[in-house]
């Protein structure tokens, strides 16, 4: 006799699958290229959204299907990279860091599911800000200093320039959040 999986097992599957593919969609659209080999790509868009919408676990689980493809080498990563060489590269703390902001993401969110309307946009800001730059940016920068053998403060001021754009995608993640628990009333966000 054969047990069928449960719809609650397939539906994850499911989302994280869907998640991880449009991280590497997001790969897709031309990384810009600044100094010390740190792209700005949309993908940390993707993370904030996966640990937002799908939440802390299932979130953290589609970012590391992600780069599990990556490190097989998929080239997914923004401008066609992929391998185990960058996770070796000064961006590599950022990678790392990813599945973590994602779960931070998703954790904060799940705190603050119970807000709706223009509350709830707020909510989804604060936790794509704390997991997708807060927890990331933790590890990029870790890294980021150890890898181009910088002292924390320089790689925190080297990776200062990002944060604008960051802000950018913690308010395109908080309007998508919003978007889905509007048209899709039934989503539970960050179980």
């Amino acid at each position: 006799m054969t047990i069928a999986p449960s719809t609650t097992s397939s539906r994850t599957l499911a989302h994280v699958a869907l998640f991880a593919a449009s991280i590497a969609v997001m790969g897709m659209i031309p990384k810009i290229d600044l100094p010390l080999g740190i792209p700005i790509t949309l993908q940390t868009l993707g993370v904030m959204m996966a640990g937002c919408l799908l939440g802390a676990r299932r979130g953290s689980l589609a970012v590391g299907l992600f780069l599990l493809a990556v490190a097989l080498g998929m080239p997914l990563l923004a401008g066609g990279r992929g391998g185990l060489g960058v996770f070796v590269a000064p961006s590599a703390g950022f990678l790392i860091g990813w599945p973590l902001g994602a779960a931070a993401s998703g954790f904060v969110m799940r705190r603050l599911s119970h807000l709706r309307g223009r509350a709830l946009l707020a909510g989804a800001f604060v936790s794509a800000l704390v997991g997708g730059i807060g927890v990331v940016y933790v590890f990029g920068i870790a890294g980021l200093a150890l890898i181009a053998k910088l002292s924390v403060q320089h790689a925190a001021l080297a990776s200062a320039v990002f944060i604008p754009g960051d802000l950018l995608k913690c308010a395109i993640c908080a309007v998508v959040v919003q978007t889905v628990v509007r048209g899709l009333p039934h989503w539970r966000l960050a179980e």
